[in-house]
């Protein structure tokens, strides 16, 4: 018998919950003890089969008014992803002005999900650039 303790982070519970199971993990073979709601199981068995996450990070900006813009992935990606996605973005630099939901890295690392702007940045002014 396996066993983990894991975080639920589907809804503002965060539920402490205490998984075992036998063989593959599978919703026929995990038990989840401590989850306030089904969400519990779903969570248990994603992420002990195909664990995702959403990437965060910041860019650089040139001529704008904030040297950076946050981005994030605009929908999760398998975790074993989040190298190669974060290595891509590393020589990334974008200019002056950049939108909210502007695409910053398009099909992320293969996992065909796109990297977007969540913070817009202006330009700079002419006379502040010199």
């Amino acid at each position: 018998m396996n066993e983990r303790t894991m975080t639920c982070i589907l809804c503002p519970n965060g539920c402490e919950l205490h998984v075992t199971w036998t063989g593959e993990p599978t919703k026929d073979t995990v038990s989840v003890d401590g989850n306030l709601c089904p969400k519990g199981l779903v969570y248990a068995v994603d992420e002990l089969t195909h664990p995702m996450r959403t990437l965060t990070t910041s860019v650089l900006v040139r001529d704008g008014m904030q040297p950076l813009t946050s981005v994030k992935t605009a929908s999760t990606i398998p975790r074993d992803a989040l190298s190669a996605v974060r290595a891509a973005l590393r020589p990334i630099v974008l200019h002056a002005p950049v939108a909210i939901g502007d695409v910053v890295l398009a099909n992320a690392g293969g996992t065909t999900v796109d990297v977007v702007v969540t913070r817009a940045v202006a330009k700079r002014p002419d006379e502040a650039m010199s």
